[in-house]
């Protein structure tokens, strides 16, 4: 089961939309990064907040993906070496 992320981007967006992601994401993303050191749910905090920036920034969305293929690799680390443990 995959789950497909799509993002739409209009090619004129306005600067205050930009300006607004930025900053909304740009908050999520400095939480999640906080709460790596503190105790909290960072890991729901940094997607978060990547999946905001994302809407608008190619960079975002960049490491977004990368980070999906990271975890789907681990993902099937663990199910392979599970399956080599019976």
């Amino acid at each position: 089961m995959s789950i497909a992320w799509q993002f739409r981007r209009k090619k004129d967006s306005p600067v205050w939309r930009r300006v607004i992601v930025f900053f909304a994401g740009g908050v999520i993303l400095i939480v999640g990064l906080v709460l790596l050191v503190l105790p909290g749910p960072a890991i729901v905090f940094i997607p978060l907040g990547l999946a905001v920036l994302a809407t608008e920034f190619r960079w975002a969305r960049k490491w977004l993906s990368t980070g999906r293929r990271w975890l789907r690799g681990r993902f099937q680390k663990i199910k392979f070496k599970r399956r080599a443990e019976r």
